[in-house]
């Protein structure tokens, strides 16, 4: 998987209070492409991070109705993975 395609998967990490929360336990939150499948969301963390997962569960989370003064909106939907790691691995990305 070319570096490219691993950043296509993994569009960026989610830094929230449940996210670092997580991260005490060895699970990372990312926001990921809607179309990444399991196996290539494990295979993009382990070729960016150089770290070994253990398991990936993802969720789709809903878009949520916006309005504009008279006009409503929908936000686009988008994917969730929680990844963790085999123990004894660590991303050093959530700990700053």
């Amino acid at each position: 998987m070319p570096v490219s395609e691993i950043w296509d998967v993994l569009r960026r990490p989610l830094v929230t209070e449940k996210g670092t929360a997580l991260a005490e336990t060895g699970k990372y939150l990312f926001e990921v492409h809607i179309d990444a499948t399991k196996a290539q969301i494990k295979g993009a963390v382990e070729r960016a991070f150089s770290v070994k997962v253990e398991a990936v569960n993802v969720a789709i989370v809903h878009g949520k109705m916006r309005r504009w003064k008279r006009w409503t909106a929908r936000r686009p939907d988008w994917k969730k993975a929680t990844v963790t790691l085999k123990s004894g691995e660590r991303l050093d990305l959530f700990e700053q």
